[in-house]
């Protein structure tokens, strides 16, 4: 029989012969009209692949360096219309194998996903440790890790999607508007899988925390509310237990694969030598050539292979999963993980595609610099050097964070701590654009902050009121409204994750409810959510001019200003009685009126001097409470 022989059928049986498709569906309508199919299948090179579908196009078929891979790159036209239909893999003297693949039709145009921006508040959530909402799924025979056990902080402790699905109306009442939670997908991992970050499968929910429906489900009961769901991706690394492992599509899927491949039977991770964490050879001018060589292609660790972005199959998968996602659970959002560790030149074509396709979208990229110069860096509108432009609407303000626990932690010298505060925010003017960074004072890679301030309660509520009330966009992990902490270890993972109390049932202590909570726990959680309630809707903090006067006598205060808005924020390190002399503040319009402190509820009168008792932040509005 000849190739001209073979036989298309033109309507879809539903069969599938094939061990896997990715992306396993698609959507009509996108600007995009090219779709590229990874298939895997035992020696599926040697097999012809056909289509007959009106307005979709097989325009090329690449063989992988593995028999067991094709590359099929499609083009679907403005006329195809949505369906199903068969993919028909053909080979001479074989029996056609069948494969029923759908292109869908989009539920919602590309404008109308809207992404996070400075009016939102982000609660972070690590979800294995927040709360367990279906018990059933703890744990799943045939995946690696099939123990739970809350004692062990490296272990699974059973948390799930269900268990954010519970307690939306927890958060939502709170004042957040967005939810980050760390990843959700597959980590068959021997152990500590639990985070997250090493994934096993970029198509797959986790079953242990849940169901492809499930998630979804969560996406659209915070679109109901008015609120956003970012996903938390990993671009850089896999987990080394990854299906495709075993049969690495080409020779160059992951960096440094000759070396893996030499030592898969004894696998012990050495790296050293080939592995640069020096991030700041993305930028640095004099930067060796090996130096900037093993920053990209090193692994960041030993049980998570580095993905190499430059093979441009590896690139359009990377893309592709992440327009997937987007699509189908309906995201508000992307976080990106270790942002400066792939191929940057990749990362520029990554984010610049997915805000060609949706320009209302925001991705968040995790750059943990103290050096605003290198959070500006990555930035889309920075104007570099080197020409760089990154597509990324919003880099992470690990430096302004570090300030201002400095800052707070300086007693001695009031204006001292405080002058870091001021001057980091005065750094804003390297910015393309200030407020859309993302600041937070802690997140699940770092002490708790009320660790970072030494367990001081005003410290930590200064903090929070100052990150809140910058030109930014928040991020508040779990638990600390609360006042979670990890004092017993400093900078431990684990145990920065903790369990959220309540989350479990027959928790002894409840933060849903407040039942068990400590007075300083209740205090910071009431004290946060009047905060973010205030902030929710806050014109002058969402988009406000920002005005700050230099920290004098151990008081810095900041404006934000919007129309009739007027926001007054004080952080005042006195602790003994002091007098502030408000004349110096005339240039913003406020004499002679009457506030309110959102806190108390109290009306001030902006009149010659501010009287404060105690060391601590103050919030004043014009606004009506």
């Amino acid at each position: 029989m000849s190739k001209e022989e073979f036989s298309v059928p033109s309507e879809a049986i539903e069969q599938n012969d094939i061990n896997r498709v990715e992306p396993m569906h698609w959507w009509i309508g996108f600007k995009n009209p090219k779709l590229q199919l990874l298939v895997h299948h035992p020696n599926i090179s040697k097999w012809e692949p056909k289509i007959a579908h009106q307005g979709v196009v097989i325009k090329k078929v690449y063989q992988g360096d593995s028999p067991n891979y094709l590359f099929i790159d499609l083009h679907i036209a403005e006329s195809t219309v949505a369906g199903k239909f068969n993919i028909i893999f053909q080979k001479e003297g074989e029996k056609d194998l069948l494969h029923t693949y759908e292109l869908k039709k989009r539920q919602s145009p590309s404008d109308d996903f809207k992404g996070f921006d400075s009016s939102d508040v982000v609660y972070l959530i690590t979800p294995d440790r927040f709360a367990n909402g279906n018990p059933k799924n703890d744990v799943v025979l045939g995946m690696k890790e099939e123990t739970i056990s809350r004692k062990d902080n490296y272990a699974r402790h059973g948390g799930d999607i269900q268990g954010i699905i519970n307690h939306l109306d927890y958060i939502e009442d709170m004042g957040f508007t967005a939810i980050w939670s760390c990843p959700l997908l597959t980590n068959d991992m021997p152990e500590s899988s639990y985070h997250g970050y090493a994934i096993t499968d970029y198509y797959q929910i986790d079953p242990r925390y849940g169901t492809l429906e499930d998630y979804v489900s969560l996406s659209l009961k915070l679109k109901e509310s008015g609120m956003k769901l970012i996903m938390d991706q990993v671009a850089n690394h896999c987990g080394l237990e990854h299906w495709w492992m075993k049969d690495l599509p080409f020779k160059d899927w992951i960096n440094h694969q000759a070396h893996y491949e030499e030592n898969i039977e004894h696998w012990t991770g050495n790296m050293s030598k080939t592995t640069n964490h020096k991030r700041t050879t993305n930028q640095d001018i004099y930067a060796s050539k090996i130096d900037k060589e093993n920053m990209s292609v090193g692994w960041f660790v030993s049980v998570m292979p580095d993905l190499n972005q430059r093979n441009p199959f590896m690139a359009r998968y990377t893309i592709q999963n992440s327009i997937w996602w987007i699509e189908t659970a309906n995201l508000g959002g992307i976080r990106q993980d270790t942002y400066p560790y792939p191929d940057k030149d990749f990362m520029s074509q990554w984010a610049g595609e997915i805000m060609t396709e949706y320009p209302n979208f925001s991705i968040v990229g995790e750059e943990w610099s103290l050096n605003p110069l290198l959070i500006g860096y990555w930035q889309d509108g920075a104007n570099n050097r080197d020409g760089y432009k990154s597509n990324l609407k919003s880099p992470m303000d690990f430096a302004m964070q570090r300030l201002i626990v400095e800052a707070l932690n300086e007693e001695e010298q009031w204006d001292t701590g405080l002058i870091k505060m001021y001057e980091g925010l005065a750094n804003d003017f390297h910015y393309a654009s200030p407020k859309d960074i993302m600041i937070f004072p802690d997140n699940h890679d770092m002490s708790r902050v009320f660790t970072q301030l030494h367990g001081n309660l005003v410290n930590t509520k200064m903090a929070l009121s100052y990150t809140l009330t910058l030109p930014r966009i928040p991020q508040i992990y779990y638990g600390t409204e609360i006042l979670m902490h990890d004092f017993d270890k400093p900078g431990d993972h684990g145990l920065i994750r903790s369990d959220f109390p309540g989350g479990w049932a027959n928790d002894k202590v409840n933060a849903f409810s407040g039942e068990g909570l400590k007075p300083d726990q209740m205090n910071m959680q009431s004290f946060l959510k009047k905060v973010l309630n205030y902030r929710k809707n806050s014109k002058a903090i969402h988009k406000g001019k920002t005005v700050h006067f230099a920290p004098k006598n151990g008081i810095y205060v900041l404006f934000r200003l919007h129309k009739d808005e007027t926001f007054v924020h004080i952080l005042n390190k006195n602790i003994d009685e002091v007098d502030l002399d408000l004349s110096r503040f005339k240039e913003i319009g406020l004499d002679g009126k009457s506030l309110k402190n959102i806190i108390t509820g109290a009306t001030v009168k902006w009149d010659k001097t501010l009287k404060f008792n105690t060391k601590g932040s103050v919030m004043l509005t014009t606004k009506k409470l």
